[in-house]
């Protein structure tokens, strides 16, 4: 990530997917065409309970980073199919690593967190305090893992469906959106809320436990750090607010909670997701589970417009990702790392 814009100021994708990979490199993005993973072909997951079926795929993309041009994606994703052998469990995630070893943190937490979820006899009878132990849990083997995580570590924005059940749980600034049919309009509703201090919540919470938060101009005195006004999210680029230590330059994270990031723990950076539920119904067409690589400059009503003018989903991840990479360059002349997975809703027979 880039000092200003990225994660964090200082300082391989993969994907596990029924213990295989299934990757095709694709051409497009003009003259930064490389590095394109998506899969091969559609694949389906059955909810035999209800009746319906997940139809899903995913793209990853490399960002391109022209004073880092060998950097690799930091970013990682998960599907799963079956969670413990159940018809009716299927996860999806999405991992966005940050700091010099987000790759390394990124993998480790895609292959972890599924595994806890999936070894949890108490999933089914209580999905969301299941999802807070792994996260927690994950953390914590994070910590005491070989990975140095002190400034490293990755965002999880991830999806559960349990029979007719979507539960989303989410740390960081990546982003889960469901697509809604409403009469002749398909409506954007998002399943996360970015955790970011520009979220009031987040950040009175944060200063609670000492973070100083300032954008980089201030912090390094070239603007008054009294002002504590840097708009909204939505406006994106600029100088964002990021989280300090009382008496350092460090860690500058633009992000209030993460798996990893020990040391930004200590000013209130936390691993505990928040969960949101929603229960899935014939008006529920697709859900996107993507990283900030590709909400950077597109809305959710966009992404979500965007997915549903294409039949193939795969269509529409290379649309969007391509997108995304198109106005990362204009606006920024570096890219994100971008990462996509978008899962379409079928009705097998009818809805019990």
């Amino acid at each position: 990530m880039g000092c200003v814009h990225g994660k964090y100021c200082c300082g391989n994708s993969s994907s596990s997917e029924d213990g295989s990979r299934d990757y095709r490199e694709i051409g497009y993005f003009h003259g930064h065409r490389k590095n394109v993973l998506a899969q091969k072909s559609l694949k389906h997951a059955s909810v035999p309970s209800r009746n319906f079926i997940l139809e899903y795929t995913f793209l990853t993309q490399r960002g391109f980073y022209p004073d880092s041009p060998d950097k690799e994606n930091q970013d990682s994703l998960c599907i799963s199919t079956q969670i413990q052998g159940n018809p009716n469990v299927h996860f999806f995630g999405v991992y966005d690593g940050h700091g010099q070893f987000g790759s390394q943190c990124s993998n480790f937490v895609k292959d972890r967190l599924v595994d806890k979820l999936s070894n949890d006899p108490a999933l089914l009878e209580d999905p969301v305090q299941a999802y807070t132990s792994a996260f927690l849990t994950t953390n914590h083997e994070l910590h005491t893992s070989e990975i140095d995580d002190s400034m490293s570590g990755t965002t999880a924005i991830t999806a559960l469906v349990i029979d007719d059940t979507l539960y989303v749980a989410n740390v960081g600034d990546s982003r889960a959106v469901l697509a809604v049919r409403d009469g002749n309009r398909i409506i954007a509703e998002d399943l996360s809320s970015d955790q970011t201090p520009f979220r009031r919540d987040e950040y009175e919470r944060v200063k609670l436990c000492g973070a100083r938060v300032l954008s980089v101009d201030q912090v390094e005195g070239l603007k008054d750090p009294d002002i504590q006004n840097w708009g909204d999210e939505e406006s994106r680029g600029g100088d964002p607010p990021r989280l300090w230590v009382p008496n350092g330059m460090y860690p500058g994270t633009a992000f209030t909670r993460s798996i990893g990031d020990s040391f930004a723990e200590t000013i209130g950076v936390i691993a505990v997701p928040e969960v949101s539920t929603v229960q899935l119904t014939p008006n529920h067409l697709f859900f996107v589970v993507a990283s900030d690589g590709i909400f950077e400059f597109l809305s959710s009503q966009t992404v979500v417009d965007m997915a549903a003018s294409y039949t193939d989903p795969r269509d529409a991840c290379a649309a969007i990702a391509e997108e995304s990479y198109k106005l990362w360059l204009e606006l920024e002349n570096r890219t994100d790392d971008i990462t996509i997975i978008i899962v379409q809703i079928k009705v097998r027979y009818i809805w019990s």
